[in-house]
């Protein structure tokens, strides 16, 4: 579905948005956070589907740096929506600071709603030490498939395919696909994790990278890179040079010099 996190953290100017080929920069004024992002359009015939936000922002007299990667499928307009409302909705949620798991759910929920009442066509990892530490869990129509079927739906495997929801969504929770929503979940898997002085750099990227690359093959390939815009445009250039054909986005944090 997406990939996000938003932490404490520390500027720099607001980038979000998506074409054929993209990249850029951006650094904090106040401590040693930097970020780089790149994004590629894939080899399949329609537009590129991937957004993203990149930026710091001041928030009620502190500074938090929001980055995220939403990975659309069967069109530009869910992604395109979340880049502009799912961070407003969270930081607009009452329990943000004093519950920031429950908020992030409760706006996942709202944002859904949103999408799925706004129109009818709409829905149609982190580096420690130099140690790869996975931070999210891809929602697979096998590894979720009990919650499917509860819902009165089902999961095909047919051969030469993935596991498809009602054999048409190979996954099993999404914004949107108003159609396939009575047997799907948009609720996300939140985990929090210190950024202490052994955290050397977060990784989101898109599945047209994680297919093609292991976790501690992307950590491995960023921790040699300083400047995180170079290591975002290398980790692209491996996930070409593999062969994956699939939209691909990067952003890389680096929280050390």
């Amino acid at each position: 579905m997406d990939n996000l996190c938003c932490f404490n953290s520390v500027y720099s100017q607001v980038v979000g948005g998506r074409s054929s080929c993209t990249s850029g920069k951006g650094r904090s004024h106040q401590c040693p956070v930097k970020y780089g992002f790149s994004l590629v359009k894939g080899k399949a015939n329609h537009p590129m589907e991937d957004f993203h936000v990149a930026k710091f922002v001041q928030f009620q007299g502190r500074e938090l740096g929001l980055f995220a990667i939403y990975d659309g499928h069967l069109g530009d307009s869910v992604p395109a929506y979340l880049q502009k409302h799912l961070f407003s909705n969270i930081l607009k949620d009452e329990e943000f600071w004093t519950d920031p798991n429950r908020s992030i759910s409760k706006s996942y929920e709202k944002t859904d709603q949103a999408i799925l009442s706004h129109n009818p066509s709409l829905g149609r990892v982190i580096s420690r030490k130099g140690e790869a530490i996975q931070m999210s869990i891809d929602h697979e129509p096998n590894t979720e498939r009990v919650s499917i079927e509860d819902r009165g739906g089902f999961v095909s495997n047919m051969p030469g395919d993935v596991a498809r929801v009602n054999g048409q969504l190979a996954v099993s929770r999404a914004f949107g696909d108003k159609n396939l929503k009575s047997h799907l979940r948009s609720d996300p898997d939140v985990r929090g994790a210190d950024i202490d002085e052994y955290t050397d750099l977060l990784i989101l990227a898109s599945d047209g990278l994680w297919k093609v690359m292991s976790n501690q093959e992307a950590v491995d390939i960023a921790r040699k890179i300083k400047d995180p815009q170079k290591a975002a445009k290398q980790l692209l250039a491996e996930a070409l040079n593999k062969d994956s054909k699939d939209d691909i986005s990067c952003i890389v944090v680096r929280f050390k010099v």
